[in-house]
């Protein structure tokens, strides 16, 4: 019989993590919270990978903070640029 998928929210994995690494035993904190060890594991390379943004939820990206950055400003610069196209035509129809 196949196990059901169960969705588990960030604060359960933040906290999971936090364990098995105070604990240092996955196995044990696995059977204490009944989550599969590769579950566990997974979780403990993303924090590693990603630190604080490791979890953020259905249709959100990991990014690093370096790579958050860049989007924002990416974002900034399109909304630049945006405004400065605007302007452009609002002088042309004004002169």
């Amino acid at each position: 019989m196949s196990r059901e998928k169960r969705n588990y929210t960030a604060e359960f994995k933040e906290k999971a993590v936090e364990l098995s690494y105070a604990r240092g035993s996955v196995v044990e904190i696995c059977r204490e919270l009944d989550i599969p060890t590769s579950v566990l594991s997974r979780w403990r390379r993303e924090s590693d990978a990603y630190g604080r943004n490791s979890f953020p939820g259905k249709g959100n990206p990991k990014l690093t903070d370096e790579q958050r950055e860049i989007a924002e400003l990416k974002k900034k610069l399109r909304n630049a640029e945006l405004e400065r196209d605007i302007l452009k035509k609002a002088i042309a129809i004004f002169s």
